[in-house]
């Protein structure tokens, strides 16, 4: 299948790039799409880490505010995994070793990939890696985050079994946290088993 990219301009650059582009492209049954115009938001890729202790049998989890919650008209303080933007010069695997320490307080010693996805390319071309990552959560601080970047983190650490029930009661509502957990639903007595 074909495509061409007709124009490409830049709208916007912030906090994010907001790009507006003209395409066209070859049709499942045949000849080509009307010319299309489309807004991509550029933000690159991202990483991020369920922090895991093996031995304990504990998950840590970060609530922090959200912008996108607070304009989808849902409760801003979001439960999430821990996560931060991959700079340039910077791996996936650089950014989960960092921001574990900056946003949860805690050392990754080992990591297993879990998956790398699109967030929404209908949308966005940002890219998510995530990772499970062993940890110790025996002495997590509650509040984490880099004052200069504006960021105010709550750590929560839970057992397996009640980060699960939070999973099943609707406390995770976005894709990162619920890809973590269901993920480690299916892998954990692998991962004890190597990691313990």
């Amino acid at each position: 299948m074909h495509y061409k990219i007709l124009h490409h301009s830049t709208l916007y650059e912030g906090f994010f790039r907001l790009d507006k582009l003209k395409f066209e492209h070859e049709k499942f049954a045949g000849g080509m799409v009307k010319p299309q115009i489309r807004e991509v938001l550029e933000r690159g890729e991202a990483a991020a880490v369920i922090p895991y202790d093996p031995v304990r049998d504990e998950v840590i989890w970060i609530e922090q505010f959200r912008v996108g919650a607070l304009t989808a008209k849902l409760d801003p303080w979001l439960t999430e995994t821990v996560a931060g933007i991959v700079e340039t010069g910077e791996s996936p695997v650089d950014v989960i070793y960092r921001e574990a320490v900056e946003e949860a307080g805690c050392q990754i010693q080992e990591i297993e990939k879990i998956t790398s996805y699109l967030v929404s390319p209908g949308i966005t071309s940002e890219i998510v890696h995530l990772y499970c990552g062993k940890t110790n959560t025996s002495s997590i601080a509650r509040y984490h985050g880099l004052e200069h970047e504006g960021e105010d983190i709550k750590a929560h650490v839970l057992s397996f079994a009640e980060s699960v029930k939070w999973y099943r009661q609707g406390r995770f509502n976005s894709a990162m946290p619920m890809l973590a957990i269901q993920w480690l639903m299916l892998n954990r007595d692998r991962l004890r088993a190597r990691w313990v």
